[in-house]
C-alpha cells in the first residue's frame, strides 16, 4: 500500500506540473495588441520609409495599383509571426482583368523569408471586391551560423504589392488592412547562443515619413525588392516587444526535464516494487 500510494503522488505531482507548464508558457509572450488604439493609417514605400506596427496591431492603408506598401513589426526569440493581409480591390467595373497580388516578409537583414503556410500570392478573379493574403514563417532563433537563412529576433518587413495585372489598371485605388502577429512557442533559451537584435538604428534627422523627393522604385535592395534602399543605418526600425527580444524567461525545456524526472521516479518506484515481490511477516521464534 505504502508503494501504491508513493506512485501516486508522484503521478499526481507529474500531471500537475504538466499540466501547469503550458500555463506558464502561455502568459510569459502572449502577442503584444493594440487594446483597442487604432493602427497607422499609411504605409511607406521603402524599407528606409516602412510604417511601424505593433504585434496584434492592424494597419491600414489607400494606395494606387502598382506601389510597395511596406510595413515593420517587431519579432523575438522562441516566436513564429504571421502577416495577413486583406485587399479591398478597385471597383469592378474600372478593372480589365485579373490581378495578382503578393504578400512577402524580410527580416532585418532584407532577406526574404520564407513562408511555411499561408497564401502568400493570389490572383483576384474582375468581379472579386477583395482578397486575401498570409504568410506565416519559421519560429526565430536566438542564434544562428553565419551561412543559415533562419529567422532571427529584431525587425521584419512586409511588402505588399500588385505583381501583375493590365496595363490599363495600372493607378486605380484601393486600401487594405494589414495584421502581424505572433505565437510565443517557448524555448527562447532552449538553444545555445543569443544575438543582438537585428534592428537597424534610425540615422540622426531620420523619420519613418516618406520623402516627400523619394521615387519608390528608384532603387534596387539587396534583396531584389523595388523600394529599397542600401543604406541600412537609415533603415525604419520596429520597437521592442514587450518580453524583450528574448521573449521572456521560459523555455520549453524546463517542462521536459520536470515530466522526464517524475516519469523515472515513478519508473523506479515501479520496479522495486515488481523486484520486491510479496513478503510473508512472520513472528520471530521465541527465545527458549
Amino acid at each position: 500500500m505504502r508503494v501504491l500510494r508513493t506512485a501516486g503522488a508522484a503521478f499526481a505531482l507529474c500531471a500537475a506540473l504538466f499540466a501547469g507548464a503550458p500555463v506558464a508558457a502561455a502568459d510569459a509572450s502572449p502577442s503584444a495588441s493594440a487594446d483597442g488604439d487604432d493602427g497607422p493609417t499609411e504605409a511607406g514605400t521603402g524599407f528606409r520609409t516602412a510604417t511601424a506596427i505593433e504585434q496584434g496591431q492592424t494597419a491600414t492603408a489607400a494606395a494606387s495599383a502598382g506601389d510597395y506598401l511596406y510595413w515593420v513589426f517587431p519579432a523575438a526569440a522562441g516566436q513564429v509571426p504571421t502577416v495577413k493581409a486583406n485587399i479591398k480591390l478597385p471597383e469592378a467595373q474600372a478593372r480589365h482583368g485579373k490581378t495578382t497580388w503578393r504578400l512577402d516578409v524580410y527580416d532585418g537583414l532584407r532577406r526574404r523569408q520564407a513562408c511555411t503556410s499561408g497564401t502568400q500570392t493570389a490572383t483576384a478573379a474582375p468581379e472579386d471586391a477583395s482578397l486575401d493574403l498570409g504568410c506565416r514563417i519559421r519560429r526565430v532563433r536566438p542564434w544562428s551560423e553565419a551561412w543559415a537563412n533562419e529567422p532571427l529576433p529584431g525587425s521584419y518587413y512586409v511588402r505588399l504589392t500588385v505583381v501583375d495585372l493590365p496595363e490599363q489598371d495600372l493607378g486605380l485605388p484601393f486600401t487594405t488592412e494589414v495584421t502581424a502577429s505572433t505565437r510565443d512557442t517557448g524555448g527562447a533559451h532552449a538553444e545555445g547562443g543569443q544575438l543582438s537584435p537585428l534592428t537597424p538604428a534610425l540615422r540622426a534627422g531620420a523619420t519613418q515619413a516618406p520623402d516627400a523627393g523619394a521615387s519608390p522604385d528608384a532603387t534596387e535592395s539587396p534583396a531584389g525588392s523595388p523600394g529599397g534602399d542600401d543604406s541600412s543605418s537609415n533603415t525604419a526600425a520596429a520597437a521592442e516587444p514587450d518580453g524583450g527580444w528574448g521573449s521572456g524567461w521560459w523555455s520549453d525545456r524546463w517542462v521536459w526535464t520536470v515530466v522526464g524526472g517524475a516519469l523515472g521516479a515513478l519508473a523506479g518506484v515501479g520496479g522495486y516494487a515488481l523486484s520486491r515481490g510479496r513478503r510473508s511477516f512472520r513472528r520471530p521464534p521465541a527465545a527458549e
